[in-house]
């Protein structure tokens, strides 16, 4: 009997997104739930927005000579329904900032006068050549400040304390040898000064630069110094520096910023060179690194998260003024260099060690019923310690005895034997695996037992 092409063939994910399945979930699950406890603490909530939006939100925000928006976008028409609806553009979100400025704007939240602190968690869409740590769908966690100017929203103090926030979020998680590099792109009146200069420094030079960075001198300047292309590096570093361009408010502002990090004990550097090229952001731009190599899991890409102040994002969408300061980390790239790091911290001190694993715990039991017939109670058993908030896995009376001890040694710090004596008597057979001892226990004692951590040592 011939197979169907359909089975020779199975599908695939697509090329640039992927599964994501348990144990690594249980790290993705331990990442956001730090997340949400830090930015609880420093009075964020959280916001959902939608995974698509009209096109023109992210071609008026981000900007059309943004390489995301003019190569990277998932863009397509949404036909109409009716002769009498029109088609409208609509794309994948690319970034999150956009749409919770949007959501600002339609909701009227500048309305209450208060400052808006706004988290988010979840997927983002761009059509770019996959690699480590880089993927067509992706998952951010980020983060947005912003309201009023009466709210304080201009205030330095607000881009410090975002700076500190994440200092505290990437100590919390445990990354090591993080920095924090820093810059002032200027104001919108600095940054047109400044482009100007850059277009005129590169004129005479950017045919001696590679393909994409002509193209950009073009285009958009300021990603030139963006640039990781090894040829340029010469050539843009004696490239104009934007920290001469900035007027006397943008100097003072970012010089409080460094201040108040000094203030809090957060170690920075000033880079001249990091602009983040987004038409939205002004002033203070940040991005908080990794050093690369294989310890990261990032190889030389070893940037974990970036973000900046953007305060005429609002007015760009139709908005009323509400300055404000944002971040978004790549959620990808933060769980590849957790797990990297702890292989690599594991095998410093040589404890056995499994990168995902470790942020899995196990369950408090196995029940292992000897015998089909007594399913149904080991079930019933299970309920019973469920609802005490026990964690619990239920085997079959199929197995033999040994392949219900190996798979309860896999998942489970105990294992309950459910057998004939044990049902007639309420006297369970219970073993816990760290310490090797197995005891008799009343069945109405079990769920205490459980709950009690085990001794370190026999």
């Amino acid at each position: 009997m011939s197979t169907p092409s359909n089975q020779s063939h199975p599908l695939k994910a697509v090329r640039g997104t992927r599964d994501l399945l348990p144990p690594e979930t249980a790290l993705w699950s331990h990442v956001e739930s730090v997340a949400r406890s830090v930015f609880a603490r420093y009075g964020f909530g959280e916001i959902r927005t939608p995974i698509f939006e009209a096109t023109e939100l992210f071609a008026r925000g981000v900007g059309e000579e943004t390489d995301i928006v003019s190569k990277e976008m998932y863009t397509w028409e949404d036909r109409a329904r009716a002769q009498s609806e029109k088609a409208q553009s609509l794309t994948l979100r690319p970034e999150n900032t956009a749409g919770v400025v949007r959501a600002y704007i339609e909701h009227k939240l500048g309305d209450s006068g208060q400052l808006q602190k706004l988290f988010y968690i979840g997927p983002q869409f761009r059509r770019e050549r996959p690699q480590r740590g880089r993927y067509r769908q992706f998952w951010q966690i980020g983060a947005e400040v912003l309201g009023p100017v009466s709210s304080g929203s201009e205030s330095p103090i607000r881009d410090a304390e975002v700076l500190e926030m994440l200092a505290t979020l990437l100590d919390e998680l445990g990354v090591r040898g993080w920095q924090l590099e820093l810059n002032s792109v200027g104001s919108a009146t600095d940054r047109p000064r400044y482009v100007a200069a850059l277009r005129e420094a590169l004129a005479p030079i950017k045919h001696l630069m590679s393909e994409d960075n002509q193209r950009r001198a073009e285009t958009n300047p300021l990603r030139v110094l963006d640039s990781k292309a090894p040829e340029d590096q010469a050539l843009i570093d004696a490239l104009p520096r934007i920290a001469n361009y900035l007027d006397n408010a943008s100097t003072e502002h970012f010089g409080a910023v460094i201040s108040a990090l000094s203030a809090c004990g957060v170690p920075y550097t000033v880079n001249p060179r990091l602009v983040r090229g987004l038409d939205y952001y002004t002033r203070t731009t940040f991005e908080f690194t990794v050093p690369s190599g294989d310890a990261t899991g990032l190889g030389t890409q070893n940037a974990l998260l970036g973000g900046g102040r953007y305060d005429g994002l609002s007015e760009m969408l139709g908005g009323p003024r509400a300055p404000g300061i944002g971040f978004a980390i790549g959620e990808d790239r933060l769980i590849l260099t957790l797990q990297a790091q702890a292989a690599a911290q594991a095998t410093e001190s040589g404890a056995p060690h499994l990168a995902s694993e470790m942020w899995v715990p196990k369950l408090d039991a196995y029940i292992a019923p000897l015998g089909v017939e007594r399913n149904t109670a080991a079930l019933a058993l299970a309920r019973e310690l469920r609802r005490a908030n026990l964690s619990v896995e239920v085997g079959d009376g199929a197995f033999r005895l040994k392949k219900s001890f190996d798979a309860a040694d896999q998942v489970a710090r105990c294992i309950v034997i459910l057998g004939e004596d044990e049902l007639a008597t309420c006297i369970l057979t219970v073993k816990t695996f760290a310490t090797g001892v197995q005891l008799k226990l009343e069945r109405s004692a079990l769920a205490d037992f459980l709950k009690t951590p085990p001794p370190t040592s026999l």
